[in-house]
């Protein structure tokens, strides 16, 4: 293999996995670090840059989405675009602080298409075999941050922290108590906010975000 060839580029899709590229300590400012050199699976290949999670280390509640998109990708920050303006909009309507929570994604790196050479960079669902590679930077955010309570975005989100029979519409809105990475934790699934922009009944998909919250 030659220096310039990634274990991921070389792996079959089974053996996809960030966990060589995690650091065995350090917070959350060495997991970032750490993160931007990821290649624990193909989709670093066409991303711009890794978009590892925001927030304190001490946040009471973290939230976890898909993957980063367009703009996350562009500005190496996660829910910087439309999503990520409502979800801070629904938060602070729902008595929660969007600066005193821990927001991350469940895939770190934009998986996208594009319909011809040169035009806009559509979203593409991760596989759960990606989600399953990223997995190793979520169990580590969740060392370091310990949070009191998860907020499931979706049901990407979903998929890669509670497996693949996962459906939000079955639980959103109530409390599951779960084993996640070897950690028991306190669990609240919702839809993600970009469901809601797409939605038909857009202010009555609101609404139900904000009472889920």
């Amino acid at each position: 293999m030659s220096p310039r060839t990634s274990p991921a580029a070389a792996a079959p899709e089974d053996a996809y996995t960030a966990e060589p590229f995690v650091p065995a300590r350090g917070g959350l400012a060495a997991l970032r670090r750490a993160a931007a050199g990821c290649r624990g699976c193909p989709l670093h290949r066409d991303a711009t840059q890794t978009v590892f999670g925001a927030g304190s280390a001490d946040a009471r509640v973290m939230l976890v989405g898909e993957q980063p998109g367009d703009q996350e990708d562009r500005q190496g920050t996660p829910f910087v675009g439309p999503a990520g303006r409502l979800l801070d909009r629904a938060l602070a309507e729902a008595g929660l602080d969007p600066s005193e929570a821990y927001v991350t994604n469940a895939v770190k790196h934009f998986k996208f298409t594009r319909a011809e050479p040169r035009k806009r960079r559509i979203h593409k669902a991760p596989s759960l075999r990606e989600m399953t590679a990223c997995g190793p930077w979520l169990a580590a955010e969740l060392a370091v941050v310990e949070p009191e309570l998860i907020v499931v975005l979706g049901a990407t989100a979903g998929k890669a922290l509670l497996g693949s029979s996962f459906r939000v519409g079955e639980v959103r809105g109530t409390v599951l108590e779960r084993e996640i990475h070897g950690r028991p934790e306190r669990l609240v699934p919702t839809v993600h906010p970009s469901s809601v922009l797409r939605a038909d009944d857009r202010e009555g998909a609101y609404r139900g975000l904000v009472s889920d919250l």
